[in-house]
């Protein structure tokens, strides 16, 4: 099957961003009373937006998390990213290879529109994606797992939901993009492959995907 539009993850696909953001996010619960590993943020909230942290952290401590809570953790991200972030290992190779063939590809991700444009413009992906290519978890009711995100990059990419692929590398992600009737190719960098269950295959490089796209 010839898919019409490639629909892309943001972090840990498009950017190398989970090892940085869940490495800040345990360490900020933690220093707020709520102990938290990195393994246990990769496990809880990869793939998730921000609220799905208060949401966890209220369920289980019963205690609300601080109201400068979001943008803290953005500034201490955003701070981390200026360091250290890179763009995901032959990703502009994949991109190359699909403006080179025609064929139509976005972003969908539970980030910030902010959070998604500062690790562009640091790993200079930004030349590969315009402003309307660009759906955020901000731009619907429910992020991933629900499947509205990747129905909305859908629909306003003019494409059928059954005529998409999805690229993630989370459970909830690939949860999501089931749910809204697309095919996933699970990435495996940093999770395991049992961990993305119902995908139509898995890839741990990138060079891996341009041939399961070709």
């Amino acid at each position: 099957m010839r898919y019409e539009l490639v629909i892309f993850d943001n972090d840990g696909v498009l950017v190398d961003s989970e090892p940085i953001s869940n490495t800040i996010l345990a360490e900020y619960l933690t220093e707020l009373g709520h102990p938290t590993s990195y393994q246990e943020s990769l496990r809880d909230y990869m793939g998730a937006a921000v609220h799905r942290v208060h949401d966890l952290v209220e369920e289980r401590t019963g205690e609300k998390l601080p109201s400068d809570f979001d943008a803290t953790l953005h500034s201490r991200i955003f701070a981390g990213f200026e360091q250290e972030l890179e763009p995901v290992a032959g990703v502009e190779d994949v991109l190359g290879k699909l403006v080179a063939e025609g064929v139509p590809y976005c972003v969908a991700s539970s980030s910030s529109h902010e959070r998604i444009r500062v690790g562009h413009r640091k790993t200079g992906l930004d030349q590969w994606f315009e402003e309307e290519w660009i759906f955020s978890a901000e731009d619907v009711g429910h992020g991933k797992p629900a499947p509205d995100l990747f129905l909305l990059a859908a629909e306003r990419m003019g494409v059928a939901p059954e005529r998409c692929v999805v690229i993630e590398d989370s459970p909830l992600g690939v949860e999501a993009a089931r749910a809204a009737g697309m095919d996933v190719y699970g990435f495996t960098s940093m999770m395991p492959a049992d961990r993305l269950a119902g995908v139509i295959g898995h890839f741990s490089d990138m060079s891996q995907l341009r041939e399961l796209l070709a």
